[in-house]
């Protein structure tokens, strides 16, 4: 008979501790970006739109409003400042005049990609020290913390690429 696996992490006292290292990692993750962002004006869902243009050029703006789950008032003021300073630009739909498609300006790549890099060093560090199994772990984890009805349509946008 195999030993039952201890289920100490599932202790509240575990939880709570699960959750604000969660907090604490967000924090410092974003930390850079953000300051970066601060000298230019921008902020987090900007940063955020960037990120989702970047990873899938020519999206519609409903699917980054869906994507981003704000207001179409705040997307719109987001899309409004990426555009007057030079970042992304709108294109019209060529089946449907009606949508507007994004995509980033070579400006707005290079800032993107200024941004990844500084969170892809973070995450390259962490993971080189958790090894491969604990990756796993962490995406299951990411996974699982999902709203299930959202779930199956982020890992269908993830998988895209």
């Amino acid at each position: 008979m195999k030993p039952q696996p201890s289920l100490l992490y599932l202790r509240e006292e575990e939880l709570m501790d699960g959750i604000e290292l969660f907090f604490f990692a967000m924090r410092d993750f974003s930390r850079a970006a953000d300051e970066r962002l601060q000298t230019i004006g921008l902020g987090r869902a900007h940063h955020r739109a960037l990120h989702f243009i970047a990873r899938h050029p020519g999206m519609p703006v409903s699917d980054l409003l869906s994507i981003l789950g704000i207001t179409k008032q705040s997307l719109s003021r987001v899309i409004k400042q990426l555009v007057d300073d030079g970042l992304i630009a709108l294109t019209t739909g060529t089946r449907d005049r009606r949508q507007r498609l994004l995509k980033l300006t070579a400006k707005g790549q290079a800032l993107e990609t200024e941004l990844a890099t500084l969170q892809r060093n973070r995450f390259a560090k962490a993971y080189r020290e958790a090894g491969a199994e604990a990756v796993a772990g962490f995406r299951q984890v990411l996974t699982g913390l999902l709203a299930e009805q959202e779930r199956a349509g982020v890992l269908r946008l993830i998988a895209r690429r």
